[in-house]
């Protein structure tokens, strides 16, 4: 072995080849979802007792199994996810779960679940100060930092962890643009939501600003490659996880053997050449460092490069009606390839029937279903090598029967509802400072500009709105506002992560919220923010209407909401070269938006409001103790479209 120590690979499971597959590579430990309550809904997933079926399998063979349950719960989705958190326990028996709802952490204990508790990149804990807090507050067993730290960072991370936390990170895969649990473009466009799993993935469409039509927010793919040398001496990162959950056992066996020599032969060069020609013919998209090396960063948009996954074997030549392709490489019998992009006409998927030669003619016959264009691209998306599939089936001949799981009729324990007051304010929040008007109380963004002019008569009655994420890179920074803001008289503060409360030395006397940001949407969720000492807490903006109403009933917090403002589709640390800054872009349906910098961290703003107003009598009747409005500078060539504001107030969070 070539680094201090032993991480473990971590494989990405979407279906039973995919975790056969990863066992016949030599993970470590495979990590699936359910059918259900899982952030990869598009990935078949598994069953209980299928899934209680390959973790015997797993543990036979010395590989552990971490369960995904780590969607955002709804009010009425306790009890089914209590009832799947205790039939995994006494039937299926994994060795974690990994979760980003605070109110799921709260099931596990309800439910006795004697595995460890792993903390989701969803989850957004993204600063050092975060993980004490997280470790004496929650009792999880790891975290899974976000993607776009620097190994500079890691290394804070890594030094701030206490004894009882490890860590987590990403090493190769897809990369979103937006940063996880920061991101709302889908949930906004319809009502799908990443933090559920549903991602129409809108960030991977063509966008035109000033005449140019580019895939301006469509990242290439994260590899870590041979930098894992340099992530081995992280002694406190225990895992080294690689994505893909919809992928196909091709990309799972390839990927996990590549990381398996690395980590193991790393210093014999020829053992690199190989790893990384394996990492090559994955089948996943063009790779980048992204900002692994601080000193070398690499964006992740390149917009004159294929960003579609799966490896690019040609294009569509010939009439529309017999079409081929000239493929770069050999094709298998079996193999899948898809031609053109997926929201793109003529779009569409076929099977190999045959072996072809490189450089060979591979004719596209689609059954007249589909008309690809002419220069479409074609990309091998799934093998199926004889070689592979025979180790899947070694590896599958030693599992035990398929035992039917019996369901559980475990209930949640709610938390007593809090007495509500029908005295609500209102809180006008902009970048700059504003003196309140009218009924409303003042709030403002944290910065430079608002800590320096936020005035100790003014202190009493402001409310500061903390960024939504938090780098390694700017927690000096963060922390060094909010102690500005202290001196200066401020006393109230809207947290948007629950673990900013590690940034302030002596919470006791000011009033904490946790703001909308913390995407809390059931009572248990809310419960434990109230243990963390929250005095209040904002609903989760993507709750529907009916999901709002139950909340408020079963609160046992004060509760807000976003009543009107610019909410951001999402939030990057990153941008494309030739996305210009406060400038409109168009989306192919027409829809608008821009994208500004705030802090370190590129919003992007549709041009059309959040707006609820309507609604406010309903939910003041419900409960609603503080109703906010978010303010935004709209630069002079956005134009706001006069469009229904309602976001998921009809359709419900799906």
């Amino acid at each position: 072995m070539n680094i201090d120590h032993q991480p473990a690979i971590l494989a990405p499971a979407g279906n039973r080849a995919a975790f056969l597959a990863a066992l016949a590579a030599g993970a470590d430990a495979v990590y699936c979802g359910l059918k259900s309550l899982s952030a990869r809904m598009e990935a078949k997933n598994f069953s209980l007792d299928e899934l209680a079926q390959l973790v015997r399998l797993a543990h036979d063979r010395g590989v552990k199994v971490y369960v995904t349950v780590n969607a955002l719960l709804k009010p009425d989705e306790l009890d089914r996810a209590g009832q799947l958190i205790d039939s995994l326990q006494r039937h299926v028996h994994p060795d974690a779960l990994i979760v980003q709802d605070l109110g799921v952490v709260a099931l596990a204990r309800q439910a006795g679940f004697d595995g460890e508790i792993h903390l989701s990149t969803l989850a957004n804990v993204s600063f050092p100060k975060a993980l004490g807090f997280v470790a004496r507050t929650l009792g999880v067993d790891r975290v899974v930092v976000p993607r776009e730290l620097s190994i500079d960072e890691i290394r804070a991370m890594a030094g701030a962890c206490p004894k009882t936390l490890d860590l987590e990170t990403f090493i190769h895969g897809a990369l979103c643009y937006g940063v996880s649990g920061r991101c709302y473009w889908s949930s906004y466009m319809g009502g799908k939501s990443g933090l559920r799993g549903r991602c129409v993935q809108p960030c991977r469409r063509h966008y035109r600003q000033g005449g140019k039509v580019a895939r301006a927010f469509s990242c290439q793919d994260f590899s870590v490659d041979v930098l894992v040398k340099i992530l081995g001496q992280v002694k406190k990162v225990l895992a080294w996880k690689i994505e893909g959950r919809k992928k196909g056992p091709h990309y799972v066996y390839y990927t996990v053997t590549a990381y398996r020599m690395l980590r193991d032969q790393g210093n014999d060069a020829q053992v690199k050449r190989d790893a990384l020609a394996l990492l090559a013919q994955s089948l996943g998209r063009e790779a980048t460092h992204y900002q692994f090396l601080p000193q070398r960063p690499q964006k992740p948009i390149d917009t004159r490069r294929q960003t579609a996954s799966g490896l690019f074997m040609g294009k569509v030549q010939g009439p529309p009606k017999n079409p081929w392709v000239v493929v770069r490489q050999a094709l298998l019998p079996g193999d899948v390839l898809r031609v053109g992009y997926e929201d793109e006409a003529g779009h569409t998927i076929c099977r190999v029937t045959r072996f072809v030669p490189k450089k060979g003619r591979y004719p596209l016959n689609l059954g007249g279903k589909k008309t690809p264009a002419p220069g479409a691209p074609v990309f091998l998306t799934d093998r199926r090598e004889k070689a592979l599939e025979e180790m899947m089936a070694d590896v599958e001949a030693a599992a035990g029967p398929l035992a039917p799981v019996d369901s559980s009729r475990f209930k949640a324990a709610l938390p007593e509802p809090l007495e509500k007051s029908c005295r609500p304010v209102e809180v006008q929040v902009s970048r700059t400072p504003s003196r309140a008007s009218g009924r409303n109380i003042a709030g403002i963004w944290l910065s430079e500009t608002a800590a320096a002019n936020i005035g100790k008569s003014a202190g009493t009655g402001l409310w500061i709105w903390l960024p939504p994420v938090v780098w390694p890179d700017d927690e000096e920074r963060v922390t060094g506002l909010l102690r500005q803001c202290l001196e200066n008289g401020a006393r109230q503060f809207m947290l948007n992560a629950p673990w900013q409360m590690a940034l302030f030395n002596r919470p006791e006397g000011l009033s904490l919220w946790a703001g909308p940001f913390c995407n809390a949407a059931n009572a248990l969720c809310l419960e434990t923010l109230k243990t963390m000492g929250f005095g209040g807490a904002f609903v989760s903006p993507e709750l529907g209407e009916t999901d709002i109403l139950s909340l408020c009933r079963q609160s046992p917090l004060p509760l807000g909401i976003v009543l009107s403002g610019h909410w951001p589709l999402c939030i990057s640390r990153t941008l494309a070269d030739d996305m210009r800054l406060r400038e409109p872009f168009d989306s192919p349906r027409g829809e608008q938006a821009w994208v500004d910098q705030h802090g370190p961290d590129y919003w992007t703003f549709p041009n059309w409001r959040l707006d609820i107003t309507e609604k406010r009598t309903i939910l003041q009747q419900a409960g609603i103790q503080m109703f906010a409005h978010l303010e935004e500078p709209v630069p002079p060539a956005v134009t706001l479209k006069n469009r229904p504001g309602l976001w998921n107030w009809k359709i419900g969070l799906q």
